[in-house]
């Protein structure tokens, strides 16, 4: 007796085992064995020819529907995106390669859109080499580029896709998913690529500007355009993007950063028709590494009291928001200045315990920051100890 283990969709048979019959068992075969025979003769026969249960027909994977196809413009290119599937419709993981077909249709302006037929013969198939080129972070991306001579006369037709997933079984024969769902893009007159980008660090923010287009891609004045979308990326690397955030205007402040890491940056200007918005070709890309060579503020309110054989200083907190303290600098009979502290100071009270009796003192305060800046000198208190044995 021989058993035929289940498979994947092979169309083969199994080898003969050595120890049973080599005529292989067919489900009507095997109820009528079950029928007639005892289960302990059963058991004895399943043990003796290593069956463990009844043969199951070959597996059939079918790749699940794809649901999430969009389809966005930027620039002179459609981006179809999509998530392939990764289970067949019985529940368990697609063990045979994928491949995706790609039905569309153009229904031009004012008409309204044709739905793909995905039946047919599709537009395009990827290979699932080629969905392993497209896909970026677990996302198929595959940019349909239209040239300047066919985007001039496409403007405002409508590009619909629907996309089946297939996997291929005994000799080729192709399983089929359940269409996807169908994305619908207008392709908009955009505006050209933004130029002029430039990034400026203060120690609050960074500082975007670029100019505004001139002209959409067929060379008009830019009528529709709604705003701009700011990407930043900490590679530079393609797929590495992601929406900073979307201005109405030409400039964006970005808080958000921290001094020594390296950002990119770059920009694409919005346009918008009735429901559709789409946007050009990003500009060239800017990156930035922003150093901290900003000192904190200027201390404010220095004040100089006589205490006993001492001088106490006093002042206003720096309102640095990175601040490690202060230095004190001190000068008589018109020398320069000396710093007077050996380490910083961690509050704005400074006790001088050096001074000498009967003489002219100046002093000057400083705020320095965390990566040691430091800031200009605050305005100087002026005091006079008092004569030796004075009270």
């Amino acid at each position: 007796m021989n058993s035929q283990l289940r498979t994947s969709d092979s169309g083969g048979d199994t080898a003969p085992s050595p120890t049973c019959t080599t005529r292989p068992l067919t489900r009507q075969l095997w109820s009528s064995l079950l029928r007639a025979i005892s289960p302990a003769a059963l058991a004895f026969l399943l043990a003796a020819c290593g069956v463990q249960a009844p043969p199951e027909p070959p597996r059939v994977e079918i790749p699940q529907q794809i649901k999430d196809l969009a389809a966005d413009q930027v620039g002179r290119t459609l981006h179809i995106t999509f998530t392939m599937p990764t289970l067949a419709t019985d529940g368990e993981l697609l063990n045979k390669a994928v491949q995706a077909d790609i039905f569309r249709t153009i229904s031009p302006a004012g008409l309204q859109p044709a739905p793909p037929e995905a039946s047919g013969k599709p537009w395009t198939s990827l290979s699932p080499k080629d969905l392993s080129n497209y896909t970026h972070a677990g996302k198929v991306d595959f940019p349909l580029q239209i040239s300047p001579r066919d985007f001039q006369q496409q403007v405002g037709s409508t590009f619909a896709f629907s996309v089946v997933g297939l996997t291929r079984g005994f000799r080729g024969h192709p399983r089929r998913s359940v269409p996807s769902n169908i994305a619908q893009a207008t392709l908009l007159d955009v505006a050209a690529p933004v130029e002029n980008l430039v990034v400026k660090s203060t120690q609050d923010a960074l500082l975007l500007t670029w100019d505004k287009p001139g002209e959409t891609l067929t060379g008009v004045p830019p009528s529709h355009l709604s705003g701009y979308r700011v990407y930043q990326s900490a590679s530079g690397k393609p797929g590495s993007y992601e929406l900073l955030g979307e201005v109405a205007s030409n400039h964006l402040d970005d808080r958000n950063f921290e001094f020594g890491r390296q950002y990119f940056f770059r920009v694409s200007a919005v346009t918008t028709v009735g429901a559709e918005t789409e946007e050009s070709e990003p500009s060239a890309p800017v990156s930035i590494t922003p150093r901290d060579v900003f000192p904190p503020p200027v201390p404010t309110g220095l004040t100089a009291v006589n205490t006993a054989g001492a001088v106490d200083l006093l002042w206003n907190a720096s309102s640095g928001n990175d601040l490690a303290g202060y230095n004190v600098y001190r000068a008589t009979g018109g020398r320069p200045f000396e710093r007077i502290n050996r380490e910083l100071a961690p509050t704005p009270i400074f006790h001088d315990a050096t001074v000498s009796p009967g003489h002219d003192y100046e002093y000057v305060v400083t705020a320095v920051d965390l990566t040691g800046n430091e800031s200009e000198r605050s305005a100087p208190a002026r005091v006079t100890t008092p004569p030796s044995g004075a009270q």
